[in-house]
């Protein structure tokens, strides 16, 4: 299995990086998680005639941006993609007229839809799609949800935007691979937001007995710099020393 960031920026685009998108490559299946400005990156990648997931984490603009490219793409096998339990209004609302051409075929965007969309709800107790995978409920504002998933023996656990709580601590456990967002260089008291600095990613990482932490989602205008990432890599690291400050194009084997 590969772990592919092609987008690893929170908020906005800069030279460190874009906004975020993740690509997993199995034997077998491709699986998106979120649909930032990275999202262009999709058909460097993807090559194989092998099944599409993708899954959104919540619908602020710098996890759907990519969205609108969708029709830049021509995956014959379609796309399935996964929300929350009551978010496939938000993906409707967003990827129609007047905010994108839309998505299902219709008469004046049919020549321009290369690409099939087939929109799904998850729930938090988890399915087989055929995969097994879930959607947990974290403290974002305005709401967002995280994803369990299990993909060749191995659990990934995908934070989205979120903030240190107990859903984030059912997410996280026994995770193989948790990857974290670190929107905060240290985040206030009281958080009102729901985004992870790197001690609480490590701490929550030690706690629930994940085994790799990458972090992502660094936020644009705090890390001005990829050292800036460093830093937050090794703060981290006092606490869980198997972390890795994610980097556009990094890819990580599991």
């Amino acid at each position: 299995m590969k772990i592919i960031f092609l987008g690893t920026n929170g908020w906005y685009s800069t030279p460190t990086g874009d906004t975020p998108c993740i690509l997993i490559e199995t034997s077998d299946r491709y699986i998106i998680l979120d649909a930032g400005n990275g999202t262009y990156k999709l058909d460097q990648y993807i090559k194989e005639d092998k099944p599409i997931s993708m899954f959104i984490s919540h619908f602020h603009i710098d996890h759907t941006s990519g969205l609108h490219m969708l029709p830049k793409f021509d995956f014959k096998q379609g796309i399935d993609v996964y929300v929350g339990q009551g978010r496939s209004r938000d993906f409707q609302t967003l990827v129609n007229p007047p905010f994108t051409i839309g998505y299902k075929p219709q008469p004046e965007n049919i020549n321009n839809l290369r690409t099939e969309i087939r929109l799904h709800e998850l729930s938090e107790e988890g399915e087989n799609i055929p995969f097994k995978a879930s959607a947990i409920k974290q403290f974002h504002a305005y709401g967002a949800h995280g994803y369990k998933l299990e993909l060749e023996g191995k659990i990934i656990a995908y934070t989205g935007d979120a903030g240190f709580t107990e859903a984030a601590r059912k997410l996280a456990n026994n995770a193989d691979v948790l990857i974290c967002e670190c929107g905060n260089r240290k985040t206030p008291d009281p958080d009102v937001w729901g985004h992870f600095d790197p001690s609480q990613a490590a701490t929550l990482a030690k706690e629930e007995n994940v085994k790799k932490l990458i972090l992502t989602h660094f936020g644009a205008q705090y890390y001005l710099t990829l050292d800036d990432r460093k830093a937050a890599e090794e703060e981290a690291k006092k606490i869980f020393p198997n972390t890795t400050a994610a980097m556009d194009g990094m890819e990580f084997e599991i």
